[in-house]
């Protein structure tokens, strides 16, 4: 018979797995009131359009649940979600410091490489922590016995977060993100669903510490927040990463020089600048900061050829945004810039057979020829 699971002997193994903190999170009963409001909120969300074009987010089982309402909806089997942290802050820059001239940003959680290969190589979270979960999956069945599991690193029907909230790593921030004192909110969120019983049952929830401050939801450009609450589709890392196509008009010019991703609502975050200070992260050798990608110049990107895309992004999470969506998002990126010397590489994309890239360099053509002309 398998034993409760202890989040304390789970934080002792997940931290020799390689996270920075885990925790066990309960599940709430089906028709408790904890799963029912989570699921109208979950179900609001939806209904408000704000997944925009991510279909996997709206997928319903066939009793028409959304599958990421509630764990319910598609594993009554689990008991306990095992909730796993890995940093990604650095020291270095953040997006909203000063920047050389003509350079973009890339989210830091995609600027890894693993320098435990040799030569170094990009590496993916999604499979650096998936490949932790498996051990600490393993490690925990020498203490319980067997169990049924599963392990996700953002690609299961769940929404993480909550559990995260429940295990106790940390508050719902304004920005939606999970924040923890000691990390912050640059942290990636790992989870193995499980059979075991936790050892309590009621939700460990941290206090919300978030106060009065706004600062993240003053600074995102795209006026993508309100308290608690993010419309994806006004979203820069939404628009940069999923979104196909042309991007709507109004949001160009708030995506700033960002071309994969974005920063802004935790660059500006007190909590993390607090981390940085008082408890500066041990770099990850798998997850390490690829320097080329940090403040990249917009023409080098501008020059990769699709092979140089695929050697250069071969393994890491950049390629999700495709070829096209992220020579679009330079050139919305050089329409930001004020920078004339773009014209040629635009005037050359404003012909291209793609029609998201056609159409985000003629604008950023006009932007930057009524700049020119402003003088």
């Amino acid at each position: 018979m398998s034993r409760p699971l202890s989040s304390s002997l789970v934080n002792s193994l997940a931290q020799q797995a390689g996270f920075a903190l885990a925790a066990v999170a309960p599940i709430p009963e089906s028709e408790s009131e904890t799963t029912r409001e989570e699921r109208a909120r979950f179900d609001r969300w939806i209904a408000r359009g704000s997944a925009g074009e991510m279909e996997y987010l709206k997928r319903r089982n066939e009793s028409g649940e959304l599958v990421r309402s509630t764990l319910h909806a598609v594993f009554p089997w689990v008991k306990s979600v095992i909730v796993c942290a890995a940093t990604y802050n650095t020291n270095q820059p953040r997006s909203i410091d000063p920047a050389p001239q003509g350079s973009g940003w890339i989210s830091r959680y995609a600027w890894s490489e693993n320098r435990t290969a040799q030569p170094p190589r990009p590496s993916d979270y999604h499979n650096v922590l998936l490949k932790r979960l498996k051990s600490l999956e393993t490690e925990i069945r020498q203490h319980t016995g067997d169990f049924e599991s599963r392990c996700y690193v953002d690609t299961g029907p769940l929404v993480e977060r909550v559990y995260a909230r429940y295990a106790g790593i940390g508050w719902t921030g304004k920005n939606c993100t999970i924040l923890n004192q000691r990390l912050g909110s640059l942290f990636f969120l790992a989870v193995i669903l499980t059979s075991l019983e936790p050892e309590s049952s009621i939700p460990q929830l941290t206090a919300d510490r978030c106060g009065s401050c706004t600062r993240c939801i003053d600074a995102c450009p795209t006026l993508a927040l309100t308290p608690y609450q993010m419309d994806a589709t006004r979203c820069i890392s939404y628009l940069t990463i999923e979104k196909r196509g042309s991007i709507p008009e109004d949001l160009r010019a708030g995506m700033g020089r960002n071309i994969f991703g974005c920063d802004i609502c935790q660059d500006v975050c007190p909590w993390n600048a607090k981390s940085l200070r008082e408890s500066p992260p041990a770099e990850d050798p798998e997850l390490a900061p690829r320097e080329a990608l940090v403040n990249p110049a917009l023409d080098w990107f501008a020059s990769l050829t699709r092979e140089d895309f695929a050697q250069w992004f071969y393994g890491s999470p950049i390629k999700r945004a495709r070829y096209e969506g992220l020579r679009r998002n330079i050139a919305i990126a050089m329409g930001n810039s004020g920078l004339a010397e773009y014209l040629p590489q635009l005037e050359e994309w404003s012909r291209d057979e793609d029609d998201g890239l056609r159409e985000a360099a003629s604008w950023a053509i006009q932007q930057l020829s009524l700049q020119t002309a402003q003088g």
